[in-house]
């Protein structure tokens, strides 16, 4: 499978159920509830930081090494700030189907980066990385931050927002640094 198609298709379960064109907005993105929502944040953490741990057995490049450490950090402190929230508020994160989605995503990813090495391995984890960052970044903007009933849920999404724009502008200069 090409780069460029396996990045469009790892990326489909995520896009496909949180993303469409605007006039298909309403009609189409899944309404969540709380603990789905909580369960969708942990498991898109999740989802980076095995990439990220994947990336440091298989490269050798530091800009991708770095970028890697930086993003197993990063992602389970959020994971540790959502878990902590959910114990707080007695939330029981529940799995759904775009749990599921990115679930099913991430074991077509992983066996499509594991496939390459070196230099091949390099640029599709970081192209990966700038499309995943792309798609949660408009999943946490435009269905996770508006569908939270919680106003400490919607506050740690619109907290790490931030965090997540830096990644993508972080994966866009290791990507322009491959190529």
């Amino acid at each position: 499978m090409k780069t460029g198609a396996a990045l469009k298709w790892m990326t489909a379960g995520l896009m496909g159920i949180l993303l469409f064109p605007i006039d298909n907005y309403a009609q189409q993105t899944p309404k969540l509830t709380d603990p789905e929502i909580a369960s969708v944040a942990v498991t898109a953490n999740q989802i980076d930081v095995n990439y990220a741990s994947l990336a440091q057995r298989k490269s050798k490049n530091a800009a991708i090494l770095n970028f890697a450490k930086t993003m197993k950090t990063d992602h389970l402190g959020v994971i540790a700030l959502a878990t902590k929230l959910v114990q707080k508020l007695k939330v029981t994160p529940k799995t759904n189907a775009v749990t599921k989605s990115l679930l099913d995503g991430e074991k077509k990813t992983k066996a499509m980066l594991s496939s390459k090495s070196g230099g091949a391995f390099n640029k599709a984890y970081i192209n990966n990385e700038v499309a995943y960052h792309e798609a949660v970044i408009n999943a946490v903007e435009n269905v996770l931050i508006p569908q939270a009933q919680n106003a400490e849920l919607k506050g740690l999404l619109t907290n790490i927002l931030p965090a997540l724009k830096t990644h993508l502008e972080h994966a866009k200069m290791v990507q322009n640094e491959l190529k």
